[in-house]
């Protein structure tokens, strides 16, 4: 008992002094105005300001936005992948876990060469119709997150689906077939339910990611959509009102904890 107890003590104080230390010290901040003293001002003033409401909408519509179209993505190209045959399918799946390597802002920039201001689609408009401008200029608005957030996300969901598919049963696809079930009805009533489960984990998942992306917000320069993560930044950056910063990067824990938990509940009940 001893000897394990040993044992479990320096991952213990490493998880203390790198993870729970540093959350306590925002808790701490985040009730102390400047004046020094222990209150809850900074909430309410935090919770009455405009800002904050608007980021914790722009947020709250955003991610959820987000996972949908990331769902119905990396679904539809996941099933091309795994059941429609084509040369080089293989390849793909192989670079889908290369992708998820990549930054968010990588992503992001790449985006911005192809339809930002000066990027290729405007440049190769402007040649053609000699326009002033392009007429692509979505990227700095909420739909550019949007887009930049669905793009770097969608192999996340992409990749557990292709594990699950990996070990669905062709005889049932061909036992439809056979029976005369068109490929609609195949998806919708033999492979759609295979795929529920990872589908809920992936959604869980990425709507996690969602709430908490940064990098993506920051590089399409859409100064506009101002996210939870975007106003601790602002707020600890911009204005240096520290216990602010705090008190939003508070909520944004607690919501992400939140979110975290019905991931793991959902996983647990989907067995994904």
């Amino acid at each position: 008992m001893v000897r394990r107890l040993l044992w479990a003590l320096p991952p213990v104080v490493l998880l203390v002094l790198f993870f729970l230390y540093p959350l306590l010290l925002v808790v701490q901040q985040s009730l102390q105005p400047d004046t020094g003293d222990t209150s809850l001002q900074p909430y309410a003033d935090v919770f009455a300001s405009g800002a904050f409401r608007e980021a914790l909408w722009t947020t709250v519509w955003l991610a959820p936005a987000a996972t949908a179209g990331c769902l119905v993505l990396g679904f539809f190209l996941a099933l091309v992948i795994a059941f429609v045959p084509f040369r080089g399918a293989r390849a793909v799946a192989k670079f889908i876990d290369v992708f998820l390597s990549f930054p968010s802002f990588l992503i992001t920039l790449a985006l911005l060469f192809i339809y930002g201001t000066v990027g290729m689609a405007n440049g190769m408009w402007t040649d053609v119709t000699g326009a002033a401008e392009g007429p692509f200029q979505f990227l700095t608005t909420p739909w550019g997150v949007l887009l930049a957030e669905i793009t770097y996300f969608t192999p996340f969901v992409m990749r557990p689906l292709l594990a699950a598919f990996s070990h669905l049963d062709t005889a049932q696809l061909e036992a439809a077939s056979s029976l005369g079930a068109r490929a609609p009805r195949i998806v919708r009533q033999v492979i759609l339910p295979e795929a529920l489960p990872a589908l809920a984990a992936d959604g869980s998942l990425v709507l996690v990611l969602c709430l908490n992306e940064f990098g993506i917000v920051l590089f399409t320069g859409a100064k506009g959509v101002t996210t939870l993560p975007m106003l601790v930044y602002g707020k600890a950056i911009l204005e240096s009102d520290y216990p602010g910063a705090c008190v939003v990067a508070v909520v944004n824990v607690v919501i992400s904890v939140g979110l975290y938990g019905l991931y793991r509940v959902v996983s647990r009940r989907a067995g994904a």
